[in-house]
């Protein structure tokens, strides 16, 4: 607790220069969410990236993204929509032509178009998600132990969530539904990893009736520290090779949660526990505090 203001005071300024991000430039979003074309298309031969790029951008389809699904004759094509229905049938005929042109005998597995209406719609649903998780993880804290550890953790899962959104701004990594799972993922697990270190407090608050609740917190810490690195390294051993070698359908996700995991992992120890102590350095220790010494009277009275 010692360097607890510089912990909430850079938390604070990071989140805040997340903030400033998001609104310019702003998340680089997916065809979720910003609506596009998505075609899957299987080739005879493994397929050459670099020739269908120039031939996708010889048919005026810059824009257009690829991605391996897994398999090396297995790709995914991806485009903004256009103005209109009859713009976009024309682009997707593009991209067939191109197809044609480098690899000839290719398969279109599918082919689906989401419209602006339905990425708006997308987008409020996972901003609905991620704030019912909160208001979730709130109401389950504050039951399970009291409004000082609810508040506290909510919080910071906010500043967590804030810094999440900038790495993402700043790596230009796509804000897709996968990445509103990976948000949603963060939180569970920064959730996870601040039960156990308010779990342990509780308990020592309860063992240690009369012990100032700095020093309380500090020990806390200290006793669950091993456990919270040791799970956390756990973790992003666990996520590293999806991140190396995920390729980029799923590579996206395993980067994020990498950050998610030290980020979740130094909040419970340099955001959360500071809140809580500032919260609760008097509340906390209400029902400890010596009673009054009853006058001669009521002693006598009683006695009778």
């Amino acid at each position: 607790m010692r360097g607890r203001f510089a912990g909430l005071i850079v938390s604070a300024v990071l989140s805040l220069a997340s903030i400033a991000l998001f609104i310019y430039p702003g998340l680089r979003l997916g065809i979720d969410f910003k609506g596009g074309v998505v075609m899957e298309v299987r080739t005879p031969q493994p397929a050459s990236f670099p020739a269908l790029r120039a031939a996708l951008a010889g048919h005026d389809l810059p824009d257009a993204g690829l991605q391996s699904l897994g398999g090396h004759n297995e790709i995914m094509i991806s485009m903004e929509s256009r103005a209109t229905a009859q713009a976009t049938d024309q682009a997707v005929a593009r991209v067939h032509a191109a197809l044609d042109q480098v690899a000839p005998g290719n398969t279109v597995l599918s082919t689906s178009a989401v419209g602006a209406s339905v990425s708006a719609e997308l987008f409020r649903q996972g901003l609905l998600a991620l704030g019912l998780s909160l208001l979730m993880i709130l109401v389950y804290i504050w039951f399970r132990f009291e409004w000082q550890f609810a508040v506290g953790a909510v919080v910071t899962l906010i500043l967590d969530i804030t810094k999440t959104i900038g790495f993402l701004v700043l790596t230009r990594i796509q804000f897709d539904l996968v990445m509103v799972a990976a948000i949603l993922t963060i939180l569970g697990y920064s959730t996870n990893d601040k039960v156990v270190v308010y779990d342990r407090m509780r308990e020592n608050l309860r063992k240690y009736k009369t012990m100032p609740l700095r020093e309380l917190i500090d020990m806390s810490i200290n006793e669950t520290l091993n456990r919270t690195l040791g799970t956390s390294m756990t973790v992003f051993l666990a996520a590293l090779p999806l991140a190396i070698f995920g390729g980029s359908s799923i590579s996206g996700f395993a980067i994020v949660m990498l950050f998610g995991i030290v980020v979740g992992t130094s909040s419970s120890i340099f955001i959360a526990a500071p809140i809580l102590l500032f919260l609760g350095e008097k509340r906390l220790r209400r029902d400890t505090r010596p009673a009054k010494p009853e006058s001669p009277a009521k002693v006598q009275a009683r006695a009778r």
